[in-house]
């Protein structure tokens, strides 16, 4: 298909080039070899493990060498046409065309895979500005420059990205400050007995941690940041590295009629209110469920993929349990469903601890594996009961 027409089209069309973009597509070849895809992305439309941008460092990659694959080598290895450094502007779903910057594309079916942002603070000072986020390979560029020949890091947040940059930046020989206004790092996911485990490790790996606080101002100095925090304290710091959590893209969504909540609101079969238009990934949102993990994406990428090729499927999510990639203390968590009723129990095993969240009849609901006991993630996640079934 040639890129500068202005009116062109596609049986099934993309949006996105993330793990969800690309794992969809996959999935839909596994099944079609002949139906005609284009992928439209605002990125370059190379491929490369996201999770990987937060272990980067100790594993000694830069930027480029994150790239397993450029858009050349995808588009001819899945048979599609990328149109890369593209902006979609609209989405008429009456007429079922995008309006791109590179022209309109007709579609048959219309996937989002929008992905995330990372949220934004309002922060004070006259460094506020200066606040970098990593939410994409050529960020983690900016961010490595940034770093270079530099010495001290802060960090705001201490969840799971949070966490596994404080921790590969400590193994890449940086000092590390991390801020987060909860009392305890992945307060959202662990008990406290387990937080204390995983911040006593990083601390002894040079991690120092600023909790129940937040950033008041940020200001420059000359080759310094300074940071005050709630709590009157002082922090000095080369680079402000901002890992608060995500906010899924939904404005093209919402200015195409789309109905959102947290996310792209889909079906069990991924479906929007708007024929044709499906979503997965970040962006979606299934069952008042938001969920930015790989095992999650990977699991709608397949259900999709067979609607999409002409039988209705529907989303299941069994247990998925997440590793946190702290090699201080490596750490597993599936936590509980929101909501659920029950009680954090927490055992010590020789060189690690497991810590099961059991409801009040003792069904297990969810549970935190560290160290040694990481061992027990197959057999702890058979008696899970599935988030989606």
């Amino acid at each position: 298909m040639d890129q500068n027409t202005s009116q062109s089209s596609s049986a099934i069309v993309i949006i996105g080039s993330g793990l969800a973009g690309y794992t969809v597509i996959r999935e839909i070849r596994k099944l079609n070899k002949e139906i005609p895809i284009t992928l439209v992305t605002k990125e370059p439309g190379y491929f490369y493990s996201k999770p990987m941008l937060s272990t980067a460092l100790a594993s000694k990659k830069d930027a480029t060498q994150l790239i397993s694959t450029p858009a050349d080598g995808m588009a001819t290895q899945l048979e599609l046409n990328i149109l890369s450094e593209t902006d979609v502007t609209t989405i008429d779903s009456a007429k079922q065309v995008i309006s791109t910057s590179k022209g309109e594309i007709t579609y048959c079916k219309l996937v989002l895979a929008l992905g995330a942002d990372q949220i934004r603070l309002p922060l004070q000072g006259n460094a506020a500005n200066e606040v970098l986020t990593v939410n994409d390979l050529e960020d983690y560029a900016k961010f490595r420059n940034a770093i270079n020949g530099k010495k001290k890091i802060a960090i705001l947040g201490a969840g799971l990205i949070g966490c596994e940059f404080a921790n590969d930046l400590v193994l890449g020989g940086y000092e590390v400050d991390v801020i987060d206004l909860a009392p305890q790092a992945l307060g959202r996911l662990i008990p406290k007995t387990a937080a204390t485990d995983l911040q006593d490790k990083l601390s002894a790996a040079g991690v120092r941690w600023h909790f129940n606080t937040t950033v008041q101002t940020i200001d420059r100095t000359n080759d310094q940041l300074n940071i005050t925090l709630a709590n009157d304290t002082l922090i000095s710091s080369d680079v402000v590295l901002s890992a608060v959590g995500l906010r899924p893209r939904l404005d093209l969504a919402k200015a195409s009629g789309i109905a959102t909540d947290l996310g792209i609101q889909v079906n069990r079969e991924l479906e929007t209110n708007m024929p044709h238009v499906y979503a997965l990934g970040d962006c979606a949102e299934v069952e008042g469920l938001v969920l930015p993990y790989v095992m999650p994406i990977i699991q709608a990428a397949r259900a999709l993929a067979v609607t999409l090729t002409g039988q209705r499927t529907a989303l299941t999510y069994p247990a998925m349990p997440v590793m946190v990639k702290t090699p201080a203390l490596a750490t597993i968590v599936s936590p509980p469903a929101k909501g659920a009723t029950g009680q954090w129990k927490t055992n010590p095993v020789e060189g690690g601890l497991e810590a099961r969240f059991e409801s009040n009849d003792g069904k297990l609901l969810g549970f935190v594996l560290m160290g040694t006991a990481t061992a027990q993630r197959g057999a702890l996640t058979k008696e899970l009961p599935a988030i989606l079934a």
